[in-house]
């Protein structure tokens, strides 16, 4: 087992009836202004945004607000951003959506107290020092950003989509009420299921070393969103599917699932090239990239993704040739990402074969970076995996 520092601040309300309660919330911490940060018209469509206002009328607080965040969401919004919260004197960031209203709302807390360019610390020109305080309340299960110290943000310039890390980019607190996501289309139901597994693939399929009690977390999360995706996609309603997704979501991303793993995230890589340049949901961009990646590198890890394959996927154990049960791993988290819906081939998005050579030089910026997972992944290794999801 690696070494590790797990630090997980957040504090979650989970459950019906918590939105209502934000503004005394916010009070009880002592801010008395939010920049209230959201997406388009669902939240008005959906009540939720009254509710919100309300309750910070109720409890006697102001607000500014910064709608018009997208999915993919864009640095220059952001900017944006940081310019209202100065102006406006807010003290805290409310995010009501999804990751990307929530790595918005990131972005902005660690640009306001900086005096350059908050893009500076996505191109590691700075690492942040301090930042805004955030607070979250989700409407979709997916990203994890309602717990993780991830914030992915693209700038329109080039459009470069990238994450970073900090421990500032931690939400205060979340607010998670499952029956808030109960109006999201199938569509994206399914994109945040597969962003999950992703989420926790990333840290599981990893270099050899047995971690034995973080496996079994992570295996856990996986089966959930196999057993309940398929159940939300086809009863929107039912709030225990719902409530499982949204549970499995936070734990996937809020470092758990990796204690004691290298993890490296080179599907994401290639997903957020995918987002960028073609405008493709992330979770249907990693459901392109993962079976592709995995046909590359199961061999450099064979014990790990037959371990994968009998564990989640029930498949049985060819001890004489576990190649063969590594695959058939593979090929189930494929057909399980079909029947949610999702695409699994360059093809599906209308990337053709002639585009592969751009999105791993686009990866790699030019050969300048490589990424080390069971081997070190530059120009060269990019297009061979790109190549086997055309």
């Amino acid at each position: 087992m690696n070494n590790f520092v797990y630090h997980s601040p957040t504090k979650v309300y989970f459950g019906q009836g918590y939105e209502s309660q934000i503004g005394a919330l916010l009070k009880e911490h002592g801010f008395r202004k939010p920049l209230m940060v959201y997406g388009g018209g669902s939240i008005k469509r959906s009540g939720l945004y009254d509710t919100v206002t309300a309750s910070l009328k109720d409890a006697g607080l102001t607000w500014a607000e910064l709608p018009g965040v997208q999915p993919n969401p864009l640095l220059g919004l952001a900017k944006q951003g940081i310019a209202l919260f100065r102006a406006e004197q807010c003290d805290v960031l409310l995010a009501v959506g999804g990751g990307s209203t929530i790595d918005t709302a990131k972005v902005i807390g660690l640009g306001v107290p900086y005096d350059g360019d908050v893009w500076d610390f996505w191109c590691g020109k700075a690492d942040p020092k301090t930042g805004i305080p955030t607070v979250a309340i989700l409407t979709i299960a997916a990203a994890g950003s309602e717990t993780s110290e991830s914030a992915v943000i693209t700038n329109e310039d080039g459009m470069q989509k990238k994450g970073r890390n900090s421990i500032f980019n931690r939400p205060l607190f979340s607010i998670l009420n499952p029956a808030l996501t109960a109006t999201l289309p199938a569509y994206q139901t399914a994109c945040g299921a597969v962003d999950i597994m992703m989420h926790t693939l990333e840290r599981y399929l990893t270099l050899p070393g047995e971690v034995e009690l973080t496996d079994r977390i992570a295996e856990s999360v996986l089966l959930t969103v196999r057993h309940w995706a398929p159940v939300a996609i086809a009863e929107p309603d039912n709030y225990e599917a719902r409530a499982q997704l949204m549970w499995a979501g936070s734990l996937s991303h809020n470092d758990l699932t990796g204690c004691g793993h290298a993890s490296v995230f080179i599907n994401h890589k290639i997903g957020h090239e995918l987002s960028a340049t073609h405008d493709t949901a992330h979770g249907a961009s990693l459901a392109i990239a993962f079976p592709a990646w995995a046909k590359y590198s199961y061999l450099y890890n064979v014990p790990r993704f037959a371990q994968y394959a009998v564990r989640v996927w029930g498949c049985e154990m060819d001890y004489q040739h576990p190649e063969n049960t590594a695959l058939a791993g593979i090929q189930a988290t494929e057909d399980f990402f079909r029947s949610l819906g999702m695409p699994v081939r360059l093809s599906y998005i209308d990337v053709p074969e002639s585009e592969i050579d751009l999105l791993a030089n686009r990866i790699t910026a030019n050969g300048k970076l490589s990424f080390k997972s069971y081997v070190d992944c530059g120009t060269k290794e990019f297009t061979e995996i790109l190549k086997l999801a055309k």
